[in-house]
């Protein structure tokens, strides 16, 4: 009986459901085996040989599988068909040749499906192959090139730059997109400029919108009417004369559909249409595609299979009538240049299901293979077919001319099941227009000059940053997301409104490295390095040829700055971010004069935290402000006076907070009181831009006394803490749900309150009430989501682990929780023995089952220093 090995349970489970009982399929859990992270893992000094290490929790996983090969001496290696997925039966391979289960007479063999389908699972059982080796060579190199980079640029940056966490090869230069942009933003000066439109009217008194265009028979351009004085003249010089209509062209248009998704196009779709994060929607697609819903979610390729086309086609038909057919099928082609990139697109594997046929539960996974299957559809769709109308309105004279345009649909197309988002753009041409005749009158109903300005470039989304990293040829499909997700994770960027911003410790780390790395944070240099990895993944490169030359001048630069001190390198950023750093004064003051004593000149410096801007006769003057600029969100700021207090709003090591007065000889550390924050952001009339004088003072108030406790007299106290709101009656302290009520809690609440703490504290306590109840664990005992100190949690016998910053409880299913459980076992070395109820059942259908531990696919470990 063949042992079958993929990555996750449930892929495994689908799989072993189209083979059935001859086959065993068990699970890896992803990579197997990894590069230990310290020095010498990729020995620079001997060929670039690399050090692996199995996982302690992944040891059991292969012994899994080696038991299995004891009695089944026939290894298929079905994981992913992309390079990890090459890489990780490699691993595999390697791994169990090691403990010496592969043996001389052990027959193993690859097979890739790219859709978990009965028909895709079986064809590829039937055309089995040897390992790829110019795919692992690929990984190979990269696993180095960001081992490499992630081991020997880091440390220097902890060194040089405190509060600093890491650098990466493809994360520094994603990063340092955010932080150019944010510089252009900040350096970008509006310019004012004037259009006037009118509102007009047919004879038939139909009313329709047209703006100027002609004035003084000049045709005007953007800026030329540059103030509202000569938009007024302007909107005089319509008002003025009689206009009629001079011409009226209508041309036919047309519109064809999008080609189909690859991973980059379905991660900015994801992201405009439901505001998902890449990492959000590549953990969905995944789900979709283990259980046999989409095909391989990890791809360049747009190109169809023909079957998959036909398939289409007939969906059409049966939907929406033949006349949404075209007459032959569109053929889509990129331009693919290795085997990862030869995938086929991303599509359902069955097109007469649409989202609801399939009853998905899961709302990520609804949202995503409704749009899926959508777009899909629409890419074998007749194009939609427009009338775009062009008007002309002129005064006798010629010496004013308006336009008015717009479009009529008159067939809708792939349009009636789709459209593509768009970044930022407004179309103006989509108006209709009403019936106008060449000739007749416009009568004016309205005239408005508008005045404008432009506008700086937007900050990123993650899909606009997706597809800016794809013109620049940075990254590949698999590494998108986890780029993305590290540069938050690290806190060098933060997400608000789905806009990417980024943190001082981001600009630092990037000016640093532009300063003293430039060729490593180049684009065009990061994008020849994909090629070269490209050419290696197609059999066309020498995986150790590249190391060496990229190790060679990267073990230079590193050695340089490491000579470098603190002070030299702070100096290089101080002069390099000076136009950001000290913008001219409106009264033409030295702008790097401290506003606060007048006599210290700024500096920038850094903390744990990032960088600021401090006064140079610190700790006479405690001056200090972030590398924004002067009006920069969290810039220190008196709030009030309170008696002979000035209150103050500053920012520190650990967020915003108030502080009674300045530092004295007499009083080093003034009264402070931090924002009180709750799992939503700041508490209600305390964010930065809300909080006034009279809220500091009651934040610098508290602990607040309640009252004297009934049964011993000692004062009860509410106030905020580390941990959040809570009362207080001698040692024993019990949390309060909202902030609010440390203001308003009476005696009588404040009892109850601390006796249910107490009664828990004493051995009294009653099981909580999970907030969503998800079902057993394959291995036993009920898998619930608990609301907790920290927010809510997965709770499975003694592990809890915290849901994802922004997931809501009752976004998360079963099969989301087991995830969650298995990766927080991993990190914390847990190792759980099967329930003993389960026991007999587990011996008895080992060789028919998945693995024993569930837990969806795991990303290549050490992924910060990888991306």
């Amino acid at each position: 009986m063949p042992v079958v090995v993929v990555e996750s349970p449930a892929k495994a489970k689908t799989i072993n459901k189209y083979l059935g009982p001859d086959y065993t399929v068990l699970a890896s859990y992803g990579h197997v085996r990894d590069l230990p992270p310290k020095d010498g893992s990729v020995d620079t000094e001997h060929d670039f040989e690399m050090t692996w290490e199995v996982g302690n929790d992944s040891k059991k996983h292969v012994k899994a599988i080696a038991d299995a090969l004891a009695d089944d001496n026939a290894l298929i290696l079905a994981t992913d068909p992309d390079r990890e997925g090459e890489a990780i039966s490699w691993h595999l391979k390697e791994a169990l040749t090691k403990r010496r289960s592969i043996k001389k007479d052990t027959q193993v063999s690859r097979v890739t499906f790219n859709a978990i389908t009965k028909q895709a699972v079986t064809e590829a059982m039937q055309n089995p192959r040897d390992i790829d080796a110019p795919l692992v060579e690929a990984y190979l190199a990269r696993r180095a090139l960001d081992y490499l980079v992630g081991f020997n640029l880091s440390p220097v940056l902890w060194r040089k730059l405190p509060g600093a966490r890491s650098a990466g090869r493809v994360q520094s230069v994603c990063l340092r997109l955010i932080v150019e942009r944010e510089m252009e933003i900040e350096a970008f000066k509006a310019r004012e400029y004037w259009s006037v439109k009118a509102t007009l009217a047919t004879p038939r008194g139909q009313e329709y919108e047209a703006r100027l265009t002609t004035l003084s028979g000049k045709k005007l351009d953007k800026y030329d009417l540059e103030n509202q004085t000569q938009a007024e003249m302007a909107a005089q010089a319509i008002n003025s004369r009689d206009l009629k209509i001079s011409s009226v062209e209508a041309k036919p248009a047309s519109r064809n559909p999008s080609a189909p998704f690859m991973t980059s196009t379905l991660q900015q779709e994801a992201s405009r249409k439901f505001g998902m994060g890449a990492k959000q929607c590549m953990s969905a697609a995944q789900r979709l595609y283990e259980a046999g819903y989409i095909t391989y979610m990890r791809t360049d390729g747009i190109d169809m299979a023909p079957e998959a086309v036909q398939a289409a086609r007939d969906a059409i038909e049966d939907r929406f009538g033949a006349e949404y057919v075209p007459g032959s099928p569109r053929i889509y082609k990129n331009k693919a240049k290795n085997a990862q990139e030869a995938h086929e697109c991303i599509r359902p594997t069955d097109m007469t299901k649409d989202a609801e046929a399939l009853k998905l539960k899961d709302s990520d996974q609804f949202k995503l293979y409704d749009l899926i299957w959508k777009r899909t559809l629409a890419c074998q769709m007749e194009g939609a077919r427009l009338e775009r109308t062009t008007v002309d309105i002129s005064s006798d004279d010629g010496e004013v001319v308006l336009r008015a345009t717009g479009q009529v649909v008159l067939f809708d197309g792939f349009m009636r099941v789709y459209e593509e988002g768009r970044d930022d753009v407004v179309d103006e041409d989509d108006k209709r227009l009403p019936q106008i005749m060449e000739g007749e009158k416009a009568d004016k109903r309205g005239i408005s000059p508008e005045q404008h300005f432009t506008q700086p470039p937007p900050r990123y989304t993650e899909a606009t940053l997706v597809k800016k990293m794809e013109e620049l040829g940075i990254g590949r499909p698999s590494t998108y997301a986890s780029v993305l997700s590290t540069i938050q994770d690290r806190e060098y960027v933060r997400k608000d409104k789905n806009r990417l911003f980024p943190e001082d410790k981001g600009r630092i780390v990037t000016i640093f490295l532009l300063n003293f790395f430039k060729r490593y944070v180049e684009y065009d240099f990061t994008a020849a390095l994909e090629e070269e990895l490209d050419d290696v993944s197609a059999g066309d490169g020498n995986y150790k040829e590249l190391l060496s030359k990229f190790w060679r001048d990267f073990s230079a630069a590193i050695s340089e700055t490491s000579e470098l001190r603190i002070s030299e390198v702070l100096d290089v950023l101080d002069d390099a971010l000076a136009p950001q750093l000290y913008p001219p004064r409106e009264d033409g003051s030295d702008p790097r004069i401290c506003p606060k004593c007048g006599e210290g000149r700024l500096h920038l410096k850094t903390s744990r935290t990032g960088g600021f801007v401090g006064c140079g006769n610190y700790p006479e003057c405690t001056y200090t402000r972030p590398i924004a600029g002067e009006g920069a969100e969290g810039d220190e700021r008196v709030l009030g006076v309170d008696g002979d207090d000035e209150i103050w709003l500053k920012t520190g090591r650990f967020g915003p907070y108030v502080q009674r007065g300045e530092p004295t000889p007499e009083n080093k550390k003034p009264p402070r009181a931090s924002l009180p924050k709750t799992r939503g952001g700041f508490a209600a009339g305390f964010a930065p831009d809300e909080i006034t004088l009279e809220g500091a003072l009651t934040l610098l108030s508290l602990p607040r006394e309640v009252g004297a406790h009934p049964e011993d007299g000692v004062m009860i106290e509410a106030g905020i803490g580390r941990y959040g709101p809570f009362v207080k009656h001698g040692s024993l302290y019990a949390n309060l749900p909202e902030v609010a009520e440390v203001f308003e809690i009476g005696i009588n609440r404040a009892v109850d309150v601390l006796a249910e703490k107490a009664a828990k504290r004493g051995g009294g306590r009653a099981a909580a009430t999970p907030l969503k109840e998800l079902g057993e664990h394959p291995e036993g005992g009920a898998i619930n989501i608990m609301d907790g100190r920290y927010g809510p949690y997965v709770k499975w016998e003694k592990i809890n682990a915290t849901l994802p910053k922004g997931t809501e409880p009752a976004d998360v299913n079963l099969d989301m929780a087991l995830e969650l459980i298995a990766e927080k076992a991993a990190k914390s070395g847990k190792k759980k023995a099967p329930a003993k109820k389960k026991a007999a059942t587990k011996k008895t259908t080992a060789k028919k089952t998945t693995a024993k531990k569930p837990a969806a696919k795991k990303t290549t470990k050490k992924a910060a220093a990888e991306e």
